[in-house]
């Protein structure tokens, strides 16, 4: 996150934190965030990411980022926003999960409009403006279409 965050301010992007105490307590907050909020949960921290955000990518990760992109993703399927969700995969890195979710629908487990609300890609751009377009079909949000 660090990496991303330097990244666009690099680019000129506003960057926002959003970080619970107990981990400004172990000290990994960025101060360098245009904007910092502090939270006392990681349950505050997703709901406001879910308020605040204008769309949700999730980047090659681990535990956190697939409990992040899981729950968003029911957060969409329980329509509790209709933000655009995408899911960079880089090198092929979630080629098993992708080839899962599929496998979970072929099963009958899951249904195909629910796969179809999260969009994926190997390259960044592509994947961005797609997700861009989606968000300013929304006429209820467009602060993605504002921020890039």
């Amino acid at each position: 996150m660090g990496t991303v965050a330097e990244a666009t301010r690099a680019a000129g992007g506003r960057v926002v934190g959003i970080i619970p105490q107990a981990l400004v307590d172990k000290e990994v907050a960025n101060r360098a965030c245009d904007e910092l909020l502090v939270v006392d949960t990681m349950h505050e921290r997703k709901a406001l990411m879910g308020e605040r955000a204008g769309a949700f990518l999730a980047l090659p990760g681990g535990i956190g980022t697939f409990e992040e992109l899981f729950e968003i993703w029911t957060w969409r399927q329980l329509g509790y926003h209709d933000k655009p969700i995408g899911l960079l995969n880089v090198a092929g890195y979630y080629d098993g999960l992708l080839a899962f979710m599929a496998h979970s629908v072929r099963e009958g487990l899951m249904s195909s409009w629910q796969m179809d609300l999260i969009r994926s890609g190997d390259t960044l751009e592509p994947l961005l403006e797609a997700l861009v377009e989606e968000s300013r079909r929304r006429p209820s949000d467009d602060r993605l279409a504002d921020v890039v």
